[in-house]
């Protein structure tokens, strides 16, 4: 009788224990964005093409591992500045090695249903980026004023009078 109720014991923990990644991990990671200089313009991207956040640098923020049961989430971040090159970072999830403590104490449940709802079971690749953004080659807009005279003549459709 001690065997059958050691069994239905031990049964019970591996089938109605939460997620072990949901309680001793988490789903949303701390991740900070930086660049040189500093005052870049940041979208951070999801991967259906989602703007989840705008701001400038440096700057920190929060961001979900998970995108779905089963399924990780992964981001493109983006850094512009006017005068310099615009750079795209993408930032990756992994699985999360308190995933498989479910096997040994999470149970069933935390392995198949509460750990991949949540998220829990992946985490973010690394915590944050700092880059250097390189200065552009292409010329900058200029403005110019033109007499008549001085442009194609394919452009004279285009021109409006004003008096």
């Amino acid at each position: 009788m001690n065997n059958l109720k050691k069994l239905l014991f031990i049964s019970s923990v591996i089938l109605f224990c939460p997620g072990c990644a949901s309680i001793v991990s988490k789903s949303s990671w701390p991740f900070s964005v930086d660049s040189t200089p500093s005052g870049a313009k940041v979208v951070i991207t999801n991967k259906k093409g989602v703007e989840i956040f705008r701001g400038r640098t440096p700057t920190a923020l929060k961001l979900k591992s998970g995108a779905g049961f089963f399924s990780k989430e992964s981001y493109t971040v983006s850094l512009s500045m006017n005068g310099y090159e615009t750079k795209k970072i993408n930032v990756e999830c992994k699985i999360n090695g308190w995933y498989f403590g479910n096997i040994v104490i999470g149970g069933l449940i935390g392995l198949l249903i509460i750990d991949p709802a949540t998220g829990a079971m992946f985490r973010l690749d690394s915590d944050g980026i700092e880059e250097t953004l390189i200065k552009s080659t292409e010329p900058t807009a200029t403005l110019s004023i033109l007499d008549r005279t001085q442009i194609p003549k394919s452009w004279e459709q285009h021109l409006i009078k004003i008096n």
